[in-house]
């Protein structure tokens, strides 16, 4: 009876040693076949990606050069309005007193013309 049993027993190991060594084969398999795919299209899809990312640095590097470029196109129109600010009341100035100057002119010319045409006819009654 123990010959028995121990002839379960090797057979018993004997198929599972089969069966581990075809469970073996089958992994050394899926694990070279998970290995080519990896290398067949996630490898290109690496490189892809790597490419996308410096794409996008570049346009990063072009957007803050182009928001540099506004910001000093946005200092430059502010000084050009403070410029232009300034013309304007320097221009407003100029013409207040370019017209009491006027005034003053048409005042003094009226206010001759009244001496000088009293003093003809003042002189004419004479």
């Amino acid at each position: 009876m123990n010959t028995i049993w121990v002839g379960i027993i090797v057979a018993a190991v004997a198929v599972l040693t089969v069966v581990l060594v075809l469970l073996i084969i089958e992994l050394k398999k899926t694990v070279r076949s998970l290995r080519d795919t990896i290398e067949n299209s996630l490898n290109p899809t690496l490189r892809e990606v790597q490419e996308t990312l410096k794409s996008i640095r570049n346009i990063s590097d072009n957007v803050t050069d182009i928001t540099s470029d506004v910001k000093t196109l946005s200092v430059n129109v502010r000084d050009a309005g403070q410029n232009i600010r300034r013309v304007s009341s320097l221009v407003e100035n100029l013409l207040s007193a370019t017209t009491v100057t006027a005034s003053g002119l048409k005042a003094g010319v009226s206010a001759a013309m009244g001496v000088i045409l009293h003093n003809l006819f003042s002189r004419k009654g004479d």
